[in-house]
């Protein structure tokens, strides 16, 4: 696990690509499971039965794809943190490709590099995140792409 990164906007802006190592395992149970579906209204039998699931290709039930893909901010804010900061945006997500798996009851962890930092003409800056969540015991991680976010110091207004 890393200690993880703690700088200010400008630091960040000023610094060039960088690792930010790995989190700490994280279990995604089953509950977490039924309550994205749930919330997604996303019920397929491979993620909320797992006696159905038992006899399935996996064995178990499995959690969603996009389950996994909404955990990264969580996870992300284990490796950085940036203090200044007073507004953020997801800004968007580029090839995001789910590898493998989550069997419900495994142990996940993010794994991050910063490949890219601009600065913005609003005052902001743009960075961009390499994100692989990987799952203890595989060898294919369970997820990789990129998620860029936009980050303000200030008053966090445009301009």
């Amino acid at each position: 696990m890393s200690e993880g990164l703690s700088t200010t906007i400008g630091e960040l802006a000023a610094t060039g690509p960088r690792d930010l190592g790995a989190t700490a395992w994280f279990t995604v149970d089953q509950t977490r499971v039924n309550t994205f579906a749930d919330a997604t209204d996303d019920h397929q039998w491979i993620h909320v039965d797992p006696e159905r699931a038992a006899a399935g290709l996996f064995g178990t039930t499995i959690a969603h794809g996009y389950l996994s893909l909404a955990l990264v901010p969580k996870l992300l804010g284990e490796l950085l943190t940036l203090t200044d900061q007073v507004r953020g945006t997801n800004y968007g997500l580029d090839r995001v490709r789910f590898t493998a798996p989550v069997p419900v009851g495994a142990e996940l962890r993010l794994v991050a590099r910063i490949d890219e930092v601009a600065a913005r003409a609003d005052g902001g800056v743009r960075y961009r995140v390499a994100v692989r969540l990987e799952v203890r015991g595989q060898e294919r991680p369970a997820m990789v792409g990129e998620a860029i976010y936009l980050a303000y110091a200030g008053s966090g207004l445009p301009g």
